[in-house]
């Protein structure tokens, strides 16, 4: 008998694709299935969205889910599936094939189904042994160093997130000559500069080779001056940046690894350099985020979309990106003191300290405490009090009286002290609030910053509370969907699918009008901060 209460719970959203750990991912062709919460229903997404494979007309009564693989106990009967490689998944039982675009091929025989890509379909795979395949698929989940959780939730979401984590990971392809990782293998797909950062923070505990990978995967798409595009595929890549976070990530996974940081060292070097010449429109010192004409989408570089932040703004001296950049700055020290290169180390502590006397100097709101963008254009601090404030914590900036009037306005509720802390716009800003995205929700990477900034200034208990209440949620949203989000509901007056995404919440419309689900960086982040909690309880 299967163990059927182990982890999983049934739901809508949830991806299912091949996986780089298992042999080579396919860009083109790649099948990418999507579950209907309804139903014992995979919706087909990739190549080519359209048709599903029904199961059943109810959920499944009971239920092992991976990214690869599955067994669905249904009012039909049991039914398992496996993906054989990229482009081929087979299932044994009650299964039917409906309305399946041209994209895709299907061969059968009595109590089997085979899917398969077009492009490359072969059907003599309808023979192969099923329980090998599904044991090869389910090895990754047996043999992984999990650590004890407190519950038994926790332990189910844990497997869910590494199972998630697997499915994210890509061959590599065209221009990404490593493995990579997206955020969801649909309807994203591409890979994005500081989501790679927050996926290698939980993968480092999986695979650190598959962790440092990633983020050498990123450096792939560097241009001679020293640009990394916020996004790319191995076809493919944008022409604005991200967040410089890959220095944190790569002290984060390099372990003793000295030739990893050497190899990546005069890259990310470069990369801060062009920010340094390329994002300080006036010459202050101060770096500011590319802002576009987009309506729902005026920062696509800062990361924080259509936060209210920049509502009509020009140009603006960011807490969140001079934080971002004093913060790697203080890692390319370490690291360069590391390789034994201590005047470049003294270059980068001195880059850090201006960074950091500057945004004291112009985006300290003493009457807020907090930090808060300066209008280059207006000469003044703009006064939307957002989540990015707390950043500045993560580099050093505050002295400890500024940093403990930080802590006060995180817990108090008229600030930051929501049900769900910390919503991305401050609780008394009801003229900038809204249940979309940046505009009030709450995010994980952005906690997860915030309490590494906390423990910096010693706010031990304050960054434990606020990394509890964060695994908390996730883990409460895990039981009743079976998946992660891409953000969740500061105020606890909605669930996660009821929430806009630019502007509506009308998936019927359009996957970028519905909060995603089995977002990478929720799942990541979730076995970081879970492993790094059972070590912190040695």
């Amino acid at each position: 008998m299967n163990d059927f209460s182990a982890w999983s719970v049934w739901g809508g959203g949830q991806l299912f694709a091949f996986s780089a750990f298992d042999g080579e991912t396919d860009w083109r062709n790649g099948l990418v299935l999507r579950s209907v919460a309804a139903a014992s229903v995979l919706e087909v997404k990739l190549p080519e969205e359209g048709g599903a494979l029904l199961f059943d007309l109810a959920p499944p009564r009971r239920c092992l889910l991976a990214g690869d693989h599955f067994i669905l106990e249904t009012a039909s009967g049991e039914v398992r599936g496996a993906f054989i490689d990229a482009r081929h998944l087979l299932v044994e039982g009650n299964c039917r094939a409906v309305g399946l675009s041209g994209a895709v091929r299907v061969a059968t025989r009595p109590g089997r189904l085979l899917l398969g890509a077009r492009e490359s379909f072969d059907e003599t795979l309808l023979k192969v042994d099923f329980g090998a395949v599904l044991a090869s698929r389910a090895a990754f989940l047996a043999h992984l160093p999990l650590v004890q959780t407190e519950s038994e939730t926790a332990r189910r979401a844990l497997l869910k997130a590494c199972s998630q984590l697997k499915i994210q990971l890509n061959s590599p392809a065209g221009l990404l000559r490593h493995r990579w990782t997206t955020p969801d293998r649909w309807p994203h797909r591409w890979m994005w500069l500081w989501d790679s950062v927050f996926h290698a923070a939980g993968l480092r505990h999986l695979d650190p080779v598959a962790a440092r990978e990633s983020l050498e995967a990123v450096f792939d798409v560097q241009q001679e001056d020293g640009f990394i595009p916020h996004f790319a595929s191995p076809e493919s890549r944008s022409e604005i940046t991200q967040p410089p976070l890959l220095g944190f990530g790569m002290e984060l996974v390099a372990g003793e690894d000295d030739a990893f940081l050497a190899g990546l060292y005069p890259k990310n070097a470069a990369f801060l350099e062009w920010i340094f010449a390329n994002r300080d429109s006036d010459g202050a010192g101060l770096v500011e985020w590319a802002i576009e004409a987009e309506e729902q989408c005026r920062s696509g570089e800062s990361g924080m979309d259509n936060s209210p932040r920049f509502d009509g703004a020009v140009q603006l001296d960011a807490p969140d990106f001079n934080a971002y950049l004093a913060h790697d700055c203080d890692v390319m020290a370490r690291i360069a003191e590391r390789l034994k290169r201590p005047g470049e180390a003294a270059l980068w502590r001195g880059r850090r300290d201006r960074l950091n006397r500057l945004m004291n100097e112009f985006l300290w709101d003493d009457e807020a405490g907090l930090y808060v963008d300066f209008d280059v254009v207006a000469k003044r601090r703009t006064g939307v009090l957002s989540s990015a404030g707390f950043l500045p914590l993560l580099s050093g900036a505050p002295s400890p009286r500024m940093a403990a009037r930080m802590v006060s306005a995180l817990g108090d509720p008229e600030l930051f002290g929501s049900a769900f802390p910390v919503p991305s716009i401050a609780r008394n800003q009801e003229r900038f609030y809204a249940k979309d995205m940046w505009r009030g929700p709450v995010w994980v990477n952005i906690n997860y910053l915030i309490a590494r900034g906390l423990r910096r200034y010693g706010f031990d208990s304050e960054a434990d509370l606020l990394l509890s209440a964060t695994c908390g949620e996730l883990e409460r949203e895990f039981l009743r969907y079976g998946t992660f989000f891409e953000f969740y509901d500061d105020r606890r007056e909605c669930t996660p699918p009821e929430l806009l995404r630019k502007g509506c919440c009308a998936p019927e419309r359009s996957p970028y009008h519905q909060v995603f689900m089995d977002y990478g960086w929720s799942a990541s982040l979730y076995v970081d901060m879970v492993f790094s909690a059972a070590k912190r309880h040695v």
